[in-house]
């Protein structure tokens, strides 16, 4: 049965904007008093809510009263929320004044959280993981990937991604695993970087390829985990293989955005020591810029270079990178909009790396737009003005969510 809800104060269908490149305000189309017509959880038409209640008069109705502002439900392309313990002794030291490298020396860092989620069991990590899925589903997050690689080995990696397989029947929210095997080359492995390397594309990718446990592969080039040739070598196989592949690239040294490139991966993600070479080089792919400013909050240091990397053509998004080291607090909306008045960020950019850029960094075509045929994936604010959702930075939150056209 079709349902008809409005009439929303205005809707932000985000359509007709490019997928790359620089965006004004005045290039969002607004559609004032519109409703939403859904069918079997995807939309059917957006338009002026009294004519489409005219056109559909058998539709059920759901009225939506008071002043609010519709857009479609966010997509958060980089998180690492299936994680055990926390961090917090990390966190202490940082802001003391010691290097991300100085705490993973003393015992903390990635290596931390590995021990720390090794000791879960799968089921704790389930629980853990539908509440922060739960939680980000609340602030108008519809869509999350969550990545591995905090297991480092493979009975531990393939335990947690089966927690996020089985987390995703626990949660509303779309759940999209990633394996981050390759996070670092883990302290208790007898051999060399490219040694584990070889070790995961033999005995563990092809496991989780025959389970399904997901299609998408990611890795760390940065000196605390591997260098550009190995790196190469390891995304070369496993795009071979049949997985998508992604890059945590450029967050201290400017190396792996190239590789990320050169590779055709989906995405580069981080950004923060990208240059003036590595901005060329993104701008003129089609691998996504994906900026994480709650890493850039966390570790004290600079935002990527959103706006050079917008103007230069750059398709741009913008995730959380929810985890328990760098990026603890997982306020999407908050670091969106702090980024944006630091890197000079329109709303309509922001919203587009928050919908349908980020969607596109995860190679799903089904969502971040609101318009016939897509998911009914939406999100509304209490507010008569668009304009409000950034200038409250993030302290203005969703008060009505839906996924797949349900009242969440």
């Amino acid at each position: 049965m079709k349902k008809l809800t409005g009439p929303f104060t205005q809707i932000l269908p985000m359509t007709g904007l490019p997928i790359k490149g620089a965006l004004k305000d005045e290039q969002m189309h607004i559609i004032s008093q519109g409703g939403v017509l859904t069918e079997n959880g995807r939309i059917v038409a957006l338009g002026d809510f009294k004519k489409l209640r005219k056109e559909n008069p058998s539709a059920q109705v759901e009225k939506i009263t008071g002043q609010h502002v519709l857009l479609p439900g966010f997509v958060d392309c980089h998180t690492h929320i299936c994680f055990g313990g926390n961090r917090a002794k990390d966190y202490a030291m940082r802001i003391q004044g010691k290097t991300y490298l100085e705490i993973a020396r003393a015992g903390g860092g990635i290596w931390d959280s590995v021990t720390q989620t090794r000791e879960a069991s799968e089921a704790e990590l389930i629980i853990t993981l539908v509440q922060r899925a739960e939680r980000h589903l609340s602030e108008g997050v519809t869509t999350i990937e969550v990545k591995s690689g905090y297991g480092l080995n493979i009975d531990n990696e393939l335990k947690q991604l089966k927690a996020i397989k089985q987390a995703a029947g626990q949660t509303k929210a779309s759940l999209i695993p990633t394996c981050l095997a390759a996070h670092m080359r883990p302290k208790d492995f007898n051999g060399s970087s490219i040694e584990y390397l070889t070790h995961v594309l033999q005995d563990l990718l092809p496991i989780i390829k025959q389970q399904e446990l997901t299609n998408r592969v990611d890795i760390f080039i940065e000196e605390s985990a591997f260098n550009t040739f190995d790196a190469t070598k390891y995304l070369l196989a496993a795009k071979e293989m049949g997985f998508d592949i992604t890059v945590h690239a450029d967050q201290f040294t400017a190396d792996g955005s190239t590789v990320a490139v050169e590779m055709g991966a989906v995405s580069a993600d981080h950004l923060e020591a990208s240059t003036k070479h590595e901005i060329n080089l993104l701008a003129n792919s089609d691998t996504v810029a994906v900026t994480l400013p709650g890493a850039s909050l966390g570790l004290g240091m600079n935002y990527a270079p959103a706006r050079k990397l917008l103007d230069g053509g750059a398709c741009v998004a913008i995730a959380s990178d929810w985890n328990p080291g760098s990026a603890p607090m997982g306020d999407l909306l908050m670091q969106a909009a702090v980024m944006s008045a630091a890197e000079k960020l329109s709303t309509a950019e922001v919203f587009a790396g928050l919908t349908f850029r980020a969607a596109k960094a995860l190679n799903l075509n089904d969502r971040g737009v609101l318009t016939e045929g897509y998911r009914a994936d939406m999100q509304t604010y209490p507010c008569a003005d668009y304009r409000e959702i950034l200038y409250y930075q993030g302290k203005l939150k969703p008060d009505i969510i839906y996924v797949n056209g349900d009242l969440i």
